[in-house]
């Protein structure tokens, strides 16, 4: 009997163990892994875009247009069961480059630029038919296929009409 009492606790205390541990948050890194030396090793004047590639590696993204900007982004999230990720961490490391790719500027940044922005939770009015779940079903029935602009109702191979044979 004092035998059965210590397996059925060892048991429960296993199963709330397990159940406790599907309670942890989850901790997790997106982006690039900031090294403190490396970063501050990339000098204005100094560096280049090959010199700041081998040091640092690729960026996250590169500005496509206007001065060449390179950006390394850093997000630590953390997320609680049965929720969405939250942010708790986010640094941005800012290259901007001359015209000849040697480096002008160097910025660093974090939560302090990010919007935070808070939805209307009540239902955004767009132009157009609000239609219901079957007419957005079976809507496009009799569209697939069809030749724009025909004046017949189906649509063949080139010249199978009755001019193209």
């Amino acid at each position: 009997m004092f035998d059965t009492r210590v397996k059925v606790r060892g048991v429960a205390i296993v199963a709330l163990a397990v159940l406790a541990s599907g309670c942890s948050s989850i901790r997790d890194h997106r982006g690039y892994l900031v090294d403190p030396a490396l970063t501050d090793s990339v000098q204005p004047g100094v560096d280049n875009r090959l010199s700041v590639e081998r040091a640092l590696g690729q960026p996250t993204f590169k500005s496509q247009f206007g001065r060449q900007t390179w950006y390394y982004v850093s997000i630590d999230t953390r997320q609680k069961p049965f929720s969405r990720p939250r942010t708790k961490n986010e640094s941005i490391f800012k290259i901007n480059f001359d015209p000849a790719g040697n480096v002008q500027s160097v910025e660093r940044g974090g939560m302090e630029k990010v919007a935070q922005i808070n939805p209307d939770g009540d239902k955004t009015l767009t132009l157009g038919r609000d239609r219901s779940f079957f007419e957005d079903l079976f809507g496009n029935i009799g569209q697939v296929g069809a030749v724009p602009g025909s004046t017949q109702g189906g649509s063949g191979p080139a010249g199978s009409g009755p001019n193209g044979s």
